[in-house]
């Protein structure tokens, strides 16, 4: 009888519902655990205390995870559009990368309502597009071949294309094996799922299950009381990502042949992008001091643009999309990680 009542408890359900709600309610959670009981990781040691201090481990097995789902053999329709889209998203970051570089450099704004704003939070917060929200709204509003997409898109994951774009920005470069070693991961993914279909299925399984691990040792390296300061901030970023990514986006998705509803539905943020910060002073001490702050940014970044790209989305599609039956494709000829619910599709 008891354990037919607890198993009516609708955890993950209820984590759901928050949006972004698998990185961002761990995140939270890890960072009160860390800003009431911060002797926790040495009171317990072992593997309770490797987990405080465990993200860099969980996000490697995650990126080797999400290259796996990524298939070589994409139809030249999936790699126009999902490159147009990823190539756009990038070069905004890289010209918003040169103009706060030139302000900000690599340190944070230290006072006033900016405190915490960094070159560092705006870039990994307009790299990486929010993945499972961009395949469901495709789902919804848009073509199974607008989902596969993604499988091109997915490219952003990781710190490769921030480093990349810090140091185009003139600012702290990164060793090349720190720059091949941050990308090596996905790399080994993507030949492990290519060679080996029955790889990619379990590989690709595991991604999601990964997301809220990271975000826990992610949020007990966080200050609480700092989070309650990015809420405006926060939400000023989230709605610049929208704006900012989702018009050139909108622009760039119309002239190669689509409505445009593709290019909004990417203009958010990925929940794994709240890991990028502390992977990049990981990777380079010169923006310890920034990634603290850009951490929180992007993880609010990420619930805001969870909740604004959905309704830009559904604008486009009332204003400028094409009718349900023009949408009516088969999906049979994409690959799994590119069909909606499967594969990456659970990324958040």
């Amino acid at each position: 009888m008891a354990q037919g009542v607890l198993g009516t408890i609708r955890i993950k359900r209820a984590i759901e519902r928050v949006p972004g709600g698998m990185m961002v309610v761990p995140l939270l959670v890890g960072a009160v655990v860390a800003t009431l009981f911060p002797g926790t990781p040495k009171l317990f040691g072992s593997f309770t205390g490797a987990l405080f201090t465990g993200a860099l481990p969980i996000l490697a097995v995650f990126y080797v995870c999400m290259g796996a789902s990524i298939d070589f053999r994409a139809t030249p329709y999936i790699v126009k559009k999902g490159g147009t889209l990823l190539l756009v998203k990038v070069l905004v970051a890289m010209a918003l990368g040169i103009v706060f570089g030139r302000f900000l450099g690599e340190a944070p704004v230290t006072a006033g309502f900016f405190a915490g704003l960094s070159t560092l939070a705006v870039v990994a917060a307009m790299n990486d597009t929010n993945g499972g929200l961009y395949m469901a709204l495709m789902g919804q509003y848009g073509r199974p071949r607008d989902v596969g997409a993604y499988t091109v898109m997915c490219l952003e994951s990781g710190p490769f294309l921030t480093m990349v774009t810090l140091g185009v920005a003139g600012l702290s470069a990164f060793p090349w094996q720190t720059m091949v070693g941050s990308i090596l991961p996905l790399l080994v993914g993507m030949l492990l799922g290519n060679l080996d279909r029955e790889m990619r299925e379990f590989l690709g399984r595991a991604a999601p299950v990964m997301i809220p691990f990271f975000a826990f040792a992610l949020g007990t390296g966080l200050d609480f009381t700092k989070i309650w300061q990015a809420g405006l901030l926060g939400i000023g970023l989230g709605v610049a990502v929208v704006v900012v990514t989702g018009i050139p986006l909108f622009i760039a998705d119309r002239l190669t042949g689509g409505t445009g509803v593709a290019g909004v539905a990417a203009s958010s943020t990925a929940g794994n992008a709240a890991a990028v910060p502390a992977l990049i002073a990981a990777a380079n001490p010169a923006y310890a001091d920034a990634a603290g702050p850009a951490t929180v940014l992007v993880a609010a970044t990420v619930v805001v643009t969870a909740i604004l790209t959905p309704l830009a989305t559904a604008w486009a599609a009332r204003m400028f999309g094409e009718p349900a039956e023009g949408r009516a494709e088969t999906d049979s000829t994409l690959p799994p990680a590119a069909r909606p619910g499967t594969g990456i599709a659970g990324r958040a």
